[in-house]
Parts: structure tokens; sequence; C-alpha cells
């Protein structure tokens, strides 16, 4: 059993980071303020791979292993969360479905585009009234008309419509088929027959707010026919398989603002002197660092399990769903003690655990909040014992 990166994994991380302390993390605090992405930036991560992370060299993506791929995402959220979202959201719930299902003719179509760094790719799934239960929630519906779907309905907290050129989007062609009722269809803001698309303005949001997060409405929108994205009738089924390969995302994202937050806390702990010494010298302070480098490695060693067993073509649900929790619910706790390090600087927007604290937050709700991935792994585990 090997834990170690490989030489090739070590390199890239390497040069990720180089790229996230020079482009990213100086400007975080900046992106958060305006609400903002920082495009000058995303226009150079083609070079990395990064809006492209497991994209095939054809079309200008990097054809990574899910390893590198959390690598990846970890060292993003180190340097911005609103950034490593987005990105996350652009490479996972975008970039990703159509690598799988799309056919050539879309392949050919949007990936080179979705690569470029000039954009970022969306995925509409959740509802006004559909969050969790997306097969009793969902309403937005697509009907044949000629040569068209006609799609009506509306789309709530769609992460990059804004930036998409494609917008993935989950909706029921058969309302009596139950979870085969459903289907994607591939909706291009801008386009002849979109007109009925709103992109509403972004939210107001407690954190990552350069990730814009945005309302969807549509009003007869009409895309061709061939615009579904893999099988009619298939659009639940893909959409459970996205959602397990993005909790590996946003568990790497999470290791990645728990990083940052250690780091922060640790740098303060040894600059602030309280009573004759560095409160790094006193054993409260202490137990909070260690627990953080425990959980930190714990929750790094458990994403990075569940990106092996997906690149073994294994059942990574389980797995990925313990990873997703695990090191969301580290992220809370890493970057609360870390705030407490900085007791009331902490709460200042002067220091960066203030902004890691808010865009943590969302670690625990977005792809499944931590209610539902308990529920995913107790029914892994009570099917395992039948």
């Amino acid at each position: 059993m090997d834990f170690e990166l490989s030489e090739e994994q070590r390199m890239y991380q390497r040069a990720v980071r180089d790229f996230c302390e020079a482009e990213l993390k100086p400007y975080a605090a900046e992106v958060d303020e305006t609400g903002e992405l920082r495009w000058e930036a995303i226009r150079k991560m083609p070079a990395l791979g990064l809006t492209g992370l497991s994209v095939p060299e054809e079309y200008g993506g990097a054809g990574l292993d899910t390893i590198s791929v959390s690598i990846a995402i970890e060292e993003l959220g180190r340097a911005c969360g609103s950034t490593a979202l987005s990105v996350a959201a652009h490479n996972g719930l975008c970039c990703s479905p159509i690598v799988r299902w799309g056919t050539k003719e879309q392949q050919e179509r949007y990936l080179p585009k979705l690569t470029s760094g000039e954009v970022l790719g969306s995925l509409a799934l959740t509802e006004p009234g559909a969050g969790s239960d997306l097969a009793g929630g969902v309403q937005t519906s697509a009907v044949k008309e000629g040569d068209s779907w006609i799609i009506d309905g509306s789309k709530a907290w769609i992460t990059n419509p804004k930036h998409a050129p494609v917008i993935v989007t989950l909706v029921r062609t058969d309302r009596q088929a139950g979870t085969h009722g459903f289907s994607m269809l591939l909706v291009e803001p801008g386009a002849v027959g979109a007109e009925g698309l709103t992109i509403h303005p972004p939210e107001k949001k407690l954190g990552l707010r350069g990730s814009p997060t945005q309302m969807l409405s549509f009003d007869e929108v009409r895309v061709p026919l061939d615009a579904v994205l893999g099988e009619e009738g298939r659009g639940f089924q893909q959409t459970m398989q996205v959602l397990d390969a993005g909790r590996i995302g946003i568990g790497a994202l999470s290791v990645g603002l728990a990083q940052a937050a250690y780091e922060e806390g640790v740098k303060y702990a040894k600059q602030r002197r309280a009573f004759g010494k560095p409160i790094a010298d006193h054993q409260a302070i202490q137990w909070m660092i260690a627990d953080a480098a425990m959980e930190i490695e714990a929750a790094r060693t458990l994403v990075y399990k569940a990106a092996w067993v997906k690149d073994q073509g294994r059942d990574f649900s389980k797995v990925a769903a313990m990873a997703k929790l695990f090191a969301s619910e580290v992220a809370e706790r890493v970057s609360r003690n870390a705030i407490q390090i900085h007791g009331s600087y902490g709460y200042s927007r002067e220091f960066p655990v203030e902004r890691i604290y808010r865009d943590q937050r969302l670690m625990t709700i977005g792809e499944g909040t931590s209610e539902i991935q308990r529920m995913v792994i107790a029914r892994h585990v009570l099917r395992e014992f039948e």
C-alpha cells in the first residue's frame, strides 16, 4: 500500500500551487469584496489544464486522473474559495458530463470552448422547490414540438450561468416514468430559440461571493432535439453519477479551505504574544493546532482514496460521500478554531480566516447536505449486511 504521490503528481501540485500563490491568493479578498472572479488569472489556467482537468487533450484539456484533479481543486481552494468553486463546478458539473455522455459532435462543439479559459460551464439541477429531493421536486419540463424541445420552468442556486456558453439542464421529459422520466439537455444562452431564458442577478451570499450563483427562468426555451446529453430518460441516473464524482471535488475543495485556515492559524499563533510568550506555546492553542493537523491529514487521505477508487472503475458512491462529509465538517471545525486562535482579529475582514470561515460554510450544504451524505452512507452499509 503506497500513500505517496507519483513524481508527476508532485510536480503538478507544485506548479498549481505556484500559480495559485501568484495569481489567486493575493486577490482573494478583492474577489470576495467585488463579487467578481479574476479573469486575468482564469485566462492563464489552460496552460495548467485547470479549465479542462478531465477533458481529453484533443479538446484542450489535461486528461488527468482523479487524484490529480483533487490535488488541483485543493490548491485552488487553499488560495481562493470563490475561484475554486467556480472552476470545480465548471470541470465536474459541466465538462465531465459532456466528456462522459456527449456525442462526438457535442464534444467538438463545446469542449474546446469550455477549455479555452474564456468561459466557465454550468449545470442546472436545483429548483426553488427541489434541492435534496430532485426526483420528487424537479418541475422544469421539456416537451417535443417539431424538431425542438420546449423548456419551461425555473432553476435556483446555479453556479456560473452568467459565464456559461452551455448549461447542462435537468428536465422532466416524461411525467409518468418516475426516475426514468428525466433527461439532460444542453442549453446555449443567447442562441436562437433561447430568448426565453432569463439569467437573474447573482444571489447575495454569506461566502464564495466571487462565484456567481443565480436563478434561471425558462419560458418556452427552444433547443434542438439532438441537444439531449446521453440517453433520453436517463437524466436522473446521470445526475446521481455526476453528484457522486462532484462530492470528491467538494471534499478536495474543503481540504484546501481547511489547509488555508490552518496555515493562517499557525502563523498567527507564532506571532501573537500573551502572558509573556507566543500563544503557540499555550496548551489550549496547541491542541487546536494538533487537531487541525490530524483532521486535515485524515480528510485528505479519504478524498484521495475516493479518487483512487473512482479511477479503479469501482463503485465509489459510499467513499465519495464519506470523503465529502468528513472533509466539509473538518473545514468547519478548522476554520472555526482558526478564528478562535486569532481572537477578536479573527472576526475582522482584515484577516483571511474571516473569509475562509464564510466560504467553507457552503461545503456541508452543496452537492448534497451532510444529512444526505449520512443517508447515502447508511444505505450502502445496510445493503452490505443483507
